[in-house]
This record gives structure tokens, C-alpha cells and sequence, in this order.
């Protein structure tokens, strides 16, 4: 099959879909790869490392899309990049439907797109391929907030993390206890920091003490606790996502009011519409703005900031995805693997997921696929 990599569109979006290697394991296999020059330019690949893994550099933009079978890209797609798709092309994006404008699905359904949204593939429960952007977004997550509350930026706190001998350490609160909450948590403990971790699952709660040997304070989330950990916080991380929701503001205007100046929220939810009343969405050069004196940081592509490990960690999960549609087509690759299908949105110009359906008000059919064998 003929795949296509565009270079990303998205206002300061480092990542590329594939990385040479993943190239070369396509090429192994008899497919063919067409990727637009300088598309691995953010994340350090040049298109020489492109060209001696396989592919074919195209450089005009609309060629990828009017050339390939499979597009692989990052962002959601924009009004203007599904006028270049062709009919029943296959394409596999962090589509955010639940977030997006509803004239992208519907010309999607027009031209009878199967779109796959990344952040909805599973694997035994587990969001896979989101799974690799979440644990880089919690790890950022942890730097940025160390960085904000230092003296250097006009509106920190100017307090260290770890503290020192007889000076309490910063009070970190994170709220969902996934893989972003997770990875931020250690991240956390790694510097010192107090940290408290909210959810309003149980067994979540239980597996990160567990992981963490305790070392963490967790609380079961409710607005009482959420409310009180907010101000009680130095440092507020949000980690909460919905699969193919909407987030909802768990964190209102009135809490943040209550929080410390100079204080910081990194709300990492912002991509899905924000766990923050007061959030909007920023972008990693103009990164952060005040509002009731609390420091917001709401960068949707957040993991773009170490856009090498981010585009290595995309490659790798989606891979086996890509390969699997290329040597045996749409239909065996989902029969073979039905968490696989959790993640097509749309398929033969119908709206193959409920809640996507249910937001927009479009006619929604179950996925019926049989195999071509």
C-alpha cells in the first residue's frame, strides 16, 4: 500500500508521524512511502535519513494526500487538509473529535474517510499509543512547574521544589491518577516535592501507591477534596481525560481565586477542552498567561516540547497499527483485533462511534467490516 507523512501544519508542531526507522520496516514490506520534504525537520530527521530508509520525498504538499492510500499524521485535521483527502482514503491522526469543528467530521463522512483517532485505540484497556504521549506529558509537565514557581519569571513564587533543612518542600497536586498522573507523580518524588494525588477511582489510587511504595498522599476526588487540594497547592497538575469526551471543568473559576499567588496550574486536559474553568488554550511559545494571580499553563501539543522522544514514542506504538492495515487492509486488521476497531471514527461515510455521533447529531451505525480473505 502507498502511505503518505505530511509535515505537520499545527501552529509550533515539532513531531512527525514516523520516524525512519518506522519507514524502513513499511519498506521492508513492500509499501510504499511518500513523506513531504523537511517533515522531520522539528524532531531532528532530515529527509536524507528518510530517503536511505525508503521513502520518497514528495514536495508538494497536496501530492501526499492525493498520492497515498494511508495518511499518518499528528494533528487534527484542518477544513483545508480534508479538501486534498481522496474517497475512501484511510487516515490515522490525534483526530479530538469531541473538541473539533463539526464541518471536519462531516466532510469526512462526505468523501467517506476512515478516520482513526490515535487517542482511542486500545490494548487490554490501555490507550496505547496515547499512553506514550501521556507519560512525556507528565514529565513536563513537572519541569515547567519547577520553572514557573522559581524567582526568575515575574510572577513566581520563588520557591525550590525539594525545599531545604527546616523549609517545607513544595506542595504538588495532581488530579487523575493515569498515566499522566502517574509519571508526573515520580517525577515529583524525584525532586522532592510533597505530592498529593486525587481520582475518583479507587483502584487507580491503589496502583499508584503500589508503584510509588507510598511515598504519595492519595484522596479520593470529590469537589470537597478537589477544592481543598487547590488551595492547599503550589504547584496544580491536571491529568484527567475522558476517552472521546469532552473534559469537564472539575476545577472552577472560584477555586483558583483561592489559590496562592504566584502559584501554578499546568493544565494538561487543555487539548480535550480543559479540567480548568479558567484554562485557554496557549501555545509553546506564548506559553502562559495570569489570571487571579495563578500562573496557567494550557499548551494542547505539550509532548511537541521534546518533540525526538515524542515522535519516537508515536512511531513505535502506532507501527504495528499501520503495518497490519498495509499487508492485510482495513477489514483482517480489525477482525483480528477488535480493541483496534475503538478507535475508528468514521467509516464508509457513517459515524462509527456513539459518543462522536451523539455530540454532533449524526446518524451513527455500528462498525460492520467482514474480511476480504
Amino acid at each position: 500500500m502507498r502511505i503518505g507523512i505530511p509535515k505537520e501544519t499545527h501552529h509550533e508542531e515539532k513531531r512527525v508521524a514516523i520516524v525512519p526507522a518506522g519507514v524502513d520496516s513499511l519498506a521492508r514490506n513492500g509499501h510504499t512511502v511518500f513523506i513531504e520534504t523537511e517533515a522531520g525537520n522539528g524532531s531532528h530527521f532530515t529527509d536524507e535519513e528518510y530517503r536511505n530508509a525508503g521513502a520518497t520525498i514528495v514536495y508538494n504538499r497536496e501530492e501526499v494526500y492525493q498520492r497515498a492510500e494511508i495518511i499518518a499524521q499528528i494533528s487534527p485535521l484542518t477544513e483545508s487538509e480534508v479538501e486534498l483527502l481522496e474517497e475512501k482514503q484511510i487516515v490515522l491522526a490525534f483526530h479530538k473529535f469531541a473538541v473539533s469543528d463539526k464541518k471536519v467530521i462531516e466532510r469526512m463522512l462526505d468523501r467517506k474517510i476512515t478516520a482513526i483517532s490515535y487517542e482511542l485505540i486500545e490494548q487490554n484497556d490501555d490507550a496505547l499509543i496515547l499512553h506514550s504521549m501521556s507519560e512525556i506529558a507528565g514529565q513536563l509537565a513537572v519541569q515547567i512547574g519547577e520553572r514557573y514557581l522559581g524567582s526568575d519569571y515575574e510572577f513566581g513564587r520563588g520557591i525550590m521544589m525539594g525545599g531545604i533543612t527546616g523549609v517545607a518542600p513544595a506542595a504538588v497536586v495532581i488530579i487523575g491518577a493515569g498515566v499522566v498522573g502517574l509519571n508526573a507523580a515520580r517525577a515529583v518524588i524525584g525532586r522532592g516535592a510533597q505530592v498529593i494525588v486525587l481520582d475518583r477511582n479507587i483502584k487507580r489510587l491503589k496502583r499508584i501507591e503500589n508503584i510509588l511504595s507510598k511515598n504519595i498522599t492519595t484522596v479520593v476526588a470529590n469537589p470537597y477534596t478537589v477544592a481543598r487540594g487547590v488551595k492547599f497547592a503550589d504547584l496544580l497538575i491536571c491529568g484527567v481525560q475522558v476517552r472521546g469526551e469532552k473534559v469537564p471543568h472539575l476545577v472552577d473559576e472560584t477555586m483558583v481565586k483561592t489559590m496562592k499567588k504566584g502559584s501554578v496550574i499546568v493544565d494538561l486536559s487543555i487539548d480535550h477542552g480543559g479540567c480548568v474553568e479558567t484554562s485557554r488554550p496557549t501555545t509553546i511559545s506564548d506559553p502562559i498567561f495570569v489570571k487571579h494571580g495563578v500562573i496557567h499553563f494550557c499548551v494542547p501539543n505539550i509532548p511537541a516540547m521534546a518533540a525526538r522522544t515524542a515522535s519516537f514514542g508515536l512511531s513505535n506504538a502506532s507501527l504495528d497499527y499501520i503495518l497490519d492495515i498495509a499487508n492485510n487492509g482495513l477489514s483482517n486488521a480489525v477482525l483480528g483485533d477488535t480493541d483496534f476497531s475503538k478507535g475508528i471514527c468514521t467509516y464508509n461515510g457513517f459515524c462509527s462511534n456513539q459518543t462522536i455521533a451523539d455530540t454532533f447529531n449524526l446518524e451513527y451505525r455500528r462498525l460492520h467490516i467482514f474480511s476480504t480473505n
